[in-house]
């Protein structure tokens, strides 16, 4: 039987990396996590799992070899808040554990398969997986990008030096089912869908960084597609190094909001038209965001294609309609 771990597996992508896992019938699932945010036990409540450990716990209990033969570690446990300001405890979990993860993969022959961050571009207009481009702009960034850069230090930029399988994952804008805990880091979408139910309109920032309103782009990446990349370098172990994961395809947040809007209505809007109805609202762009902020983004995804790895991503108006859905079934 394949035994996995999955880090961060009560938070939004690794709960629905254990989902996927389920879908093929995989259920020997050793799921780590913090649970002091105690309602984050609702994305594993449905799932088929071997274990829970503790996040303070684990580390060290897989390093000595308490858990057996692992055939992969998803390692999605990380603090994600762009704007934590605490720079030793957003080293201690984003690099130092992960530092200290990738070396017992290595002594206990598990294949690491780990989120980096497209916060490792930060200022750049370029989103390609090359040094030359990557530029953050806060401390999370940056704690993902140290990470990488160990990587490649000690198994080669294409991490081919490795003795068994390393593979990270550049995300984009991730929304999809199981955010509903990360408050104010959770994706637009979600966001938007609270405000149309409670206030019967959507907001989104104003003209900013020579964007007009709502204009400003992002690589929105529906949920389920990451987990598709992912499940498809656990079926190909020879694929290794670091890669983009988003949907190659840069959109407005006036896409979101119609789209949201569009599915809660049952209407089909575009942009202008939600905005004259009174269904978008454009908001001044906040000042503790200025110059902290990616107004555009866009996966380079040359090096995931020339991995083998085809996977057709969602658009934003196929994956939050389907996320709408989702969303009101619940």
């Amino acid at each position: 039987m394949t035994r996995v771990v999955v880090t961060g597996a009560a938070g939004f992508i690794g709960s629905n990396i254990v989902q996927g896992l389920n879908a093929r019938g995989i259920d020997d699932i050793i799921c780590v996590d913090d649970l002091t945010q105690g309602d984050k036990f609702r994305n594993l409540a449905d799932a088929r799992i071997a274990d829970y450990v503790d996040a303070d716990l684990f580390y060290d209990a897989f390093a000595d070899g308490h858990f057996g033969q692992v055939e992969a570690v998803f390692h999605e446990g990380a603090c994600s808040d762009t704007m934590e300001t605490d720079g030793k405890y957003m080293m201690d979990n984003n690099y130092t554990l992960s530092c200290g993860l990738y070396a017992a993969c290595q002594q206990r022959g598990a294949r690491l398969l780990y989120a980096s961050s497209a916060a490792t571009y930060g200022g750049s207009d370029t989103f390609r997986e090359d040094p030359a481009f990557e530029r953050p702009l806060n401390v999370y960034g940056w704690s993902k990008l140290l990470f990488d850069q160990r990587l490649r230090r000690e198994i080669g930029a294409g991490f081919g030096g490795a003795a068994h399988q390393v593979a990270g994952f550049r995300y984009f804008n991730v929304y999809g089912p199981r955010e509903q805990h990360k408050g104010r880091m959770a994706s637009v979408a979600f966001h938007q869908f609270h405000q149309f139910r409670e206030h019967g309109k959507v907001r989104l920032f104003g003209e900013y960084g020579g964007y007009g309103p709502g204009e400003q782009q992002r690589d929105f990446v529906f949920v389920d597609d990451v987990v598709a990349v992912n499940l498809w370098f656990f079926d190909h172990p020879q694929a290794r190094g670091l890669y983009n994961l988003g949907s190659g395809r840069a959109q407005p947040f006036n896409d979101v909001a119609t789209a949201v809007v569009s599915a809660l209505t049952g209407t089909a809007h575009t942009a202008a038209s939600a905005a004259a109805a009174g269904l978008i609202e454009y908001v001044p762009f906040p000042d503790a965001l200025r110059g902290k902020y990616q107004c555009y983004t866009q996966a380079d995804l040359t090096a995931l294609r020339a991995a083998g790895c085809d996977h057709a991503f969602a658009d934003v108006a196929t994956g939050v309609a389907r996320y709408m859905a989702a969303l009101q079934a619940s």
